[in-house]
């Protein structure tokens, strides 16, 4: 018998016999020592705070910031509520108030003009388009503020794919070439990381490549490594008008029923040069963080996803729901499953209530 197996033995084990004469009963009972009380401590907020597990810091966030053309203007993501869409000016006045209260990381996302849209995404690699513009402005304004820009063809497609799409299909080789073309311009502009998030065989390889050999050794790579073709990205294509135009994603993007494939995606991404990997959605695939998490010893993201958002609002709009405390127990299950950043557009919200101490 094990030493555990004797230990529970033992905890259950019988103790006193009472006699019903001294004990009022009319048969003989048994009463079992309770020698592990969870409960114990459980019993003030104090010891609560003090045995926690896992604490959700604002330093663990990553605010998700929507940028558009224009000037003195911002317009609210009718799915997304809340959640704005920026012109350069509103944007900047955005990340200073990120900055104050502690938001140390933003990851920028472009709403392009439908003209300026084509099939290779030629604006994507343009050094004064929008987001290389969005980079110099906010470096400029907010020195320390961590950028991370998205490294993706499915704002800048007139398709609404990652990709350049021929005859129905999506080219893989030929978008990773515009991929790293779109990465260097960042990189010019001042980004702290690239984040490719198309899903294209062998572009973090391309990319570490091309950075290291124009001299942007520092500049790091947050890959989306185990990114789903899932449901919930529904409004974030609204906020960018960048919903594909035919079919689907399911072609480069995973299958929400696989695991060990976002293993393999982890490794490969890391063997070509990732810094940080990322799971993309983070709720419904909390067993993915957790397995990523004890597979790498590299940082893991999860993507708070705008589907996620959009539906805590919903809720919390019909009063179903307490929206503060749904909101923080979410992202802490994100974290308990091993997500070190999260990236969510809760990220100002959260930062206040961390900042009052709630």
């Amino acid at each position: 018998m094990s030493l555990t197996e004797t230990s529970t033995l033992a905890s259950q084990t019988p103790l006193t016999e009472i006699d019903p004469a001294d004990s009022g009963h009319s048969a003989k009972s048994t009463v079992s020592v309770i020698v592990h009380r969870p409960r114990r401590l459980r019993r003030t907020e104090t010891l609560r705070r003090m045995v926690r597990e896992n604490i959700l810091r604002v330093e663990d966030l990553i605010y998700p910031l929507f940028v558009m053309e224009g000037e003195g203007h911002r317009e609210e993501v009718p799915s997304m509520p809340g959640c704005y869409r920026y012109t350069l000016d509103l944007l900047l006045d955005e990340v200073k108030q990120a900055d104050k209260l502690g938001i140390g990381a933003i990851a920028l996302f472009p709403l392009i003009p439908y003209e300026q849209k084509d099939n290779a995404g030629t604006e994507s690699y343009n050094p004064d388009g929008l987001i290389p513009r969005a980079v110099r402005a906010i470096k400029q304004a907010v020195p320390d503020v961590l950028l991370i820009t998205d490294v993706a063809l499915d704002p800048y497609s007139s398709e609404g794919h990652d990709g350049i799409v021929q005859d129905g299909k999506i080219l893989n080789d030929e978008t990773v070439a515009v991929l790293v073309k779109q990465a260097l311009v960042q990189a010019e502009a001042g980004a702290d990381f690239v984040a490719p998030s198309d899903m294209m065989d062998g572009r973090v390889g391309a990319i570490r490549k091309a950075l290291d050999e124009e001299g942007w050794i520092n500049v790091g790579i947050l890959a989306y490594s185990a990114k789903y073709a899932s449901a919930y990205y529904g409004p974030f294509r609204d906020a960018l008008d960048s919903a594909p135009k035919f079919g689907d994603k399911k072609t480069y993007q995973m299958d929400a029923a696989n695991a060990r494939e976002a293993i393999k995606e982890v490794d490969l991404d890391i063997a070509e040069g990732a810094d940080i990997v990322m799971v993309k959605p983070a709720l419904a695939y909390l067993d993915i963080i957790c397995q990523i998490k004890q597979h790498t010893n590299l940082p893991v993201a999860a993507y708070n996803v705008s589907g996620e958002y959009a539906m805590i609002k919903a809720a919390a709009e019909q009063g179903w729901i307490d929206e503060k405390k749904v909101v923080l127990e979410t992202l802490t299950s994100m974290k308990r499953a091993g997500a070190d950043l999260i990236l969510t557009y809760f990220a100002r919200d959260v930062a206040l209530i961390l900042q009052k101490g709630e």
